[in-house]
């Protein structure tokens, strides 16, 4: 399975591109977290460190100076879900009904034998007699 969802990160066509859609919407959440939660603290404490939760305030009692790990980590886990649950239900019966199609195209019957040709035209000559 690890290896199907490797190929589907690494190849590109149209039902992948309306897929990458939703991962990248998934994946906004975690600039949107990275930047409101790390850089945004960041800027404000050069304005003017108490703990809560997974991180910390920069400056003691200014809450905007609060750097939120545990946010970006959850937008991270977020993202990863998005793209396995895109990937379980979506990805993976396409390949599966991509390789089905394929496999029934490859089982179609080939071209007749030059014997069976032959046995045709006289089965078609005797017809014509009759």
């Amino acid at each position: 399975m690890l290896k199907g969802f490797k190929d589907f990160i690494m190849r590109g066509n149209v039902v992948e591109l309306a897929v990458a859609v939703v991962i990248g919407a998934a994946f906004t959440a975690i600039v949107t977290a990275f930047t409101t939660h790390l850089i945004q603290p960041l800027i404000a404490s050069f304005g003017g460190a108490e703990v809560a939760g997974l991180g910390f305030e920069i400056v003691a009692g200014n809450p905007a100076t609060f750097l939120d790990f545990g946010a970006v980590i959850t937008a991270a886990i977020n993202f990863v879900i998005v793209a396995a649950v895109v990937y379980f239900l979506l990805v993976l019966p396409m390949n599966t009904i991509k390789e089905k199609r394929e496999a029934e195209a490859a089982a179609a019957p080939a071209e007749p034998t030059p014997i069976e040709v032959e046995l045709l035209t006289e089965i078609r000559d005797l017809l014509k007699k009759s």
